[in-house]
């Protein structure tokens, strides 16, 4: 069952999460969901049941003290007790009908996952928008600000998810990263990129057959940094930010690559990785016409 086929509406922005219960016997659907999720506190499943906040596949809300329905999907909706508001607006740069295109800031992420829930793009639209069946086309890492399309029907996005999958829509980034004086520019890096065994990261390996390319120019260089444009012909996961590190040039401010850092809190907006969406563009596959949006946003030189 699909989240469009949810037996509950969209709430405060927020689509309903589901769980397919497995077979077994609890002394009760609390006790289950108590195991199930041990990192969630206690109390914050004792009331979301008490305010019938959690639900059956006909949309009827559980009790305190009701059984455990093994073998049946419930649905549920996420919260996070002590979520951080992030201070940065997303400026809407085109709407109508069928696409809603947003200038994402840094570290806003783009749906709910983990510790964002409410503080995610995707939530903020639909609530400000009056969209609840608002969804996004593609996906920007929390860390990456600019240009994001969402679609404002599910119906609707299909069509243009599928020209990202048939390679014709044309990206364009900006990023502040390291200099190399021997490095010959513009160049472009193709590679074959992986996941790592011991983490969600990606690296690049030896042979296999390559599935990612990226044509790095210099716009401006300043001392041990430079400005350039990147050109994605291919998306795969952290595509840019692997490549970049791959070449011994990482992007300013990148928390993951080439090493993990310690965990930033919530609420640290101090800094941020410098790379920035800043174009896109395609044939809109409904009336043909160019589809061309810019970020209005601009990447400041790190502080020296």
């Amino acid at each position: 069952m699909s989240q469009s086929n949810a037996p509950v509406p969209i709430r405060h922005g927020l689509s309903p999460s589901q769980l397919h219960l497995p077979p077994g016997q609890w002394p009760s659907l609390l006790a289950f969901l108590l195991q199930r999720f041990p990192h969630v506190d206690a109390l914050a499943w004792r009331q979301r049941l008490a305010d019938g906040l959690v639900f059956d596949q006909q949309g009827r809300p559980f009790r305190l003290e009701s059984a455990y329905p093994a073998n049946q999907r419930i649905w549920y909706y996420r919260e996070v007790a002590t979520e951080v508001a992030v201070p940065f607006a997303a400026p809407v740069l085109y709407r109508d009908q069928r696409l809603v295109v947003a200038d994402k800031p840094h570290l806003l992420a783009c749906m709910p996952a983990g510790r964002h829930v409410q503080e995610t793009l995707l939530t903020r639209l639909r609530t400000t928008l009056a969209l609840p069946e608002l969804s996004p086309i593609h996906r920007l890492d929390r860390e990456t600000a600019g240009v994001i399309l969402f679609c404002v029907r599910r119906d609707d996005r299909g069509a243009y998810q599928q020209l990202f999958q048939q390679h014709q829509v044309q990206k364009e980034y900006e990023a502040i990263a390291g200099f190399r004086p021997d490095l010959a520019l513009p160049t472009v890096r193709r590679s074959r990129l992986q996941e790592r065994r011991d983490t969600f990261l990606m690296t690049e390996v030896a042979g296999g057959e390559v599935n990612s390319e990226t044509r790095i120019e210099l716009i401006e260089r300043r001392g041990a940094l430079a400005r350039y444009r990147l050109i994605p012909q291919t998306g795969k996961k952290h595509q840019l930010r692997a490549h970049l590190a791959a070449m011994g040039i990482a992007i300013h401010g990148d928390p993951w690559y080439p090493e993990m850092l310690p965990a930033r809190p919530d609420d640290d907006f101090s800094s941020h990785l410098l790379l920035l969406a800043r174009a896109i563009s395609f044939v809109d596959p409904f009336d043909g016409s160019v589809r061309s949006y810019r970020s209005t946003r601009t990447l400041a030189w790190p502080e020296s």
